[in-house]
């Protein structure tokens, strides 16, 4: 019999990791049970609806989903569909189900995470017909490649894989007919940060090198060297969960930095309260009026310590240096 592997301190802060893709899952289904935003599918990955949350996390998730969807439909719509997406860290996300309800699928849709992760949601697709229908009508065929680690059909595909082993990333989703001639756009959300700044970099690199009309969105902390940024580092550190890339969090510019630096050719950076300010202020005023905020004070905080950064390298001349918000 083989001998166990030795359960090392990599696994528990990648289990804690792990951990972290369900908060996400749970405070979506939550706030979209509130009304901020709709999201049918949602319902499909977190049961219930769960413990209410407090209005100023129900609004920082509005502006992350808001946000991250202004520039990801922005980029889909320039490349008029043809294009590819990559949704590295995916999670529970249901970004690929929204896309197809607007007419907004890209020629495939990719999403990797760690293997246990993407064995939950296959099991989520296989058992849930709202879910398996959107994937099974856009494919051409009667059969699906379907294992316990990767899901793979025509406009879809779901892939487990440790974002950390760029090499192994790579030939898993050339395997899956991923193409590099085609404009493609890659998002993390709350991935890089648990990744050393010297692997994330890899990975970013890796993108700039492979795709030549790409953009890359990474939303996740910023300012973290300031007061509230280090209790947010203890608490989660509470939880075994280490920020191995906060070095890149420090500024706007250290995050659009990572970028620069591994071949892309522009990168731009805004913190959440300034994206917050600039999303269409008449929904904003909506979602404003369904809770009240006892201290706006401590929602500007929350906003003011996470970004989004997005860079772009553009050979096909589609202007996606012009896109922003």
């Amino acid at each position: 019999m083989a001998a166990r592997q030795p359960f090392t301190d990599t696994d528990t802060a990648d289990e804690a990791v792990r951990a972290t893709c369900d908060d996400a899952t749970t405070c979506k289904r939550f706030a979209t049970s509130k009304g901020y935003w709709k999201d049918p599918y949602i319902q499909y990955f977190a049961r219930s609806v769960g413990e209410r949350k407090a209005p100023e996390i129900n609004r920082g998730y509005y502006a992350r989903v808001q946000g991250v969807n202004h520039l990801l439909d922005a980029f889909i719509k320039k490349a008029e569909c043809d294009c590819q997406v990559i949704n590295l860290g995916a999670g529970l996300d249901t970004t690929f189900w929204r896309l197809k309800d607007e007419n907004l699928m890209p020629r495939k849709f990719f999403e990797v995470d760690f293997p246990t992760v993407v064995a939950r949601k296959i099991h989520n697709i296989k058992t849930k017909p709202p879910l398996s229908k959107p994937i099974i009508e856009t494919h051409s065929t009667d059969s699906l490649l379907l294992d316990a680690h990767s899901l793979d059909s025509d406009r879809y595909c779901i892939i487990g894989a440790d974002l950390r082993d760029v090499s192994n990333l790579d030939e898993k989703l050339k395997k899956f007919q991923l193409n590099p001639e085609l404009p493609t756009l890659l998002l993390s959300e709350c991935v890089l940060v648990y990744m050393t700044p010297s692997q994330s970099s890899n990975l970013v690199h890796w993108a700039a090198e492979t795709f030549h009309t790409a953009m890359f969105i990474n939303y996740e902390q910023v300012n973290m060297s300031d007061r509230f940024g280090q209790v947010m580092i203890e608490n989660l550190q509470r939880r075994q969960c280490t920020l191995a890339g906060v070095e890149a969090c420090q500024s706007l510019d250290s995050q659009k930095e990572r970028f620069l630096k591994t071949g892309w050719e522009n990168a731009d950076a805004l913190d959440m309260m300034t994206v917050y300010s600039m999303l269409p202020q008449d929904d904003v005023a909506r979602i404003e009026r369904l809770e009240f905020l006892d201290e706006r004070e401590l929602l500007q905080q929350l906003l003011q310590h996470y970004s989004i950064c997005w860079a772009s390298k553009d050979k096909h001349n589609l202007g996606l240096s012009q896109l922003a918000f």
